[in-house]
């Protein structure tokens, strides 16, 4: 009787034809979730993309606005708190595509690209300096 169903389990194991059949359903289904998490990556893509471009604020400047200047090429020993940007300049021409002509006092105007341009923002003069003890910044924070 063993040898029946030893017999029979090994007649089924080599049924090459059902087994193929398995095989292809396998790889069928393989490709389709190998479609879902291409499908899946792409729009997540298309979405990140999407916030991206909406976060970016397209920069306008006009004639005789101030700007400051990037500079790129500070890259050997800049120092830890030197600021890149230098400036102010002032916009001498607008050309298309995101170019302008800017110049500084004194100096021969030049041609940069808009993406190495901020805005200046110029602070209000004081006439006199402001000092502030410690003892008044203690006294102002102690509990009454």
């Amino acid at each position: 009787m063993e040898h029946r169903t030893h017999w029979e389990i090994k007649q089924i194991n080599f049924d090459l034809h059902s087994a193929g059949e398995q095989r292809l359903l396998e790889l069928h289904e393989l490709e389709e979730l190998r479609m879902n998490a291409y499908d899946s990556a792409s729009m997540y893509k298309a979405r990140t993309k999407a916030w991206y471009d909406a976060q970016i604020v397209k920069k306008e400047f006009v004639k005789g606005q101030k700007v400051l200047l990037f500079n790129s090429c500070l890259k050997l020993f800049p120092g830890k708190l030197r600021s890149r940007w230098s400036g102010p300049y002032i916009i001498t021409e607008v050309f298309p595509y995101g170019a302008y002509e800017i110049s500084q006092d004194g100096h021969t105007p030049f041609k940069v690209n808009g993406h190495r341009l901020k805005p200046y923002y110029e602070g209000f003069p004081s006439d006199e300096p402001i000092s502030v003890t410690l003892l008044d910044m203690h006294h102002q924070f102690d509990p009454p």
